[in-house]
């Protein structure tokens, strides 16, 4: 498969909420095996981006696509069967639900072979949830129900990883753990664009950073 044929492309993006206009003719790439970061003030627009690509917003201007692949106005599960996947900002597991059946929920549309590799994958990456499969998310600690929601991301396998504010609320300590693992995902060819409050980690990671202020880049 061609970089061409991976990269996600937004071009040219608009976006309202309401009467007001969020993005204003926003465009920027997110290559495979690399991350990409989206800096910015609070309000500039960021998470209307990653929720516009997601499929839960609907643009007023521009297209999504991934390769040749036209994703703009698509619905959200359609969007991640292409091979998006986005975790928002905030951690949303389904706290009543065990570590291993959130992640089974995230393998909906695939196959039962898919679905055990997928999961696989993804406790591959983060072995420390292997010991909590029987356990509800709710009694996990921030950076454990973070490291579920980075997993159930992963399951589908994506091609493109899209991660809104990874630190939000997290400590120092489990900020460095999750680091890596994102660079592993992007070095094993998955592009991920990555919005972080802490712009030194996200410049230490990324190879190309895109600044958004007022809605435009």
């Amino acid at each position: 498969m061609t970089e061409t044929a991976t990269t996600l492309h937004v071009e040219s993006l608009s976006v309202p909420r309401g009467d007001r206009p969020v993005l204003r003719d926003v465009s920027l790439a997110i290559p495979p095996g690399e991350v990409t970061a989206l800096l910015g003030p609070n309000g500039a627009g960021k998470s209307t981006l990653v929720l516009t690509v997601a499929g839960l917003l609907r643009p007023s201007a521009g297209r999504v696509r991934l390769g040749d692949r036209d994703l703009t106005r698509r619905r959200p599960e359609r969007i991640r069967r292409a091979g998006v996947a986005v975790v928002a900002e905030g951690r949303r597991v389904l706290p009543q639900l065990s570590v291993a059946d959130n992640l089974r929920v995230a393998t909906y549309g695939l196959d039962r072979e898919q679905a055990q590799e997928g999961m696989g994958h993804a406790l591959a990456l983060f072995p420390e949830l292997t010991r909590y499969q029987d356990t509800t998310a709710r009694s996990l600690s921030g950076g454990e129900q973070q490291m579920v929601v980075l997993a159930q991301a992963l399951v589908s396998r994506p091609r493109v990883l899209l991660v809104d504010e990874l630190s939000l609320g997290l400590a120092p300590v489990v900020l460095k753990r999750l680091v890596p693992t994102l660079a592993s995902v992007a070095e094993s060819g998955v592009g991920v664009l990555l919005i972080e409050q802490f712009a030194h980690v996200a410049i230490g990671l990324a190879h190309t950073a895109y600044i958004l202020e007022g809605g435009r880049i």
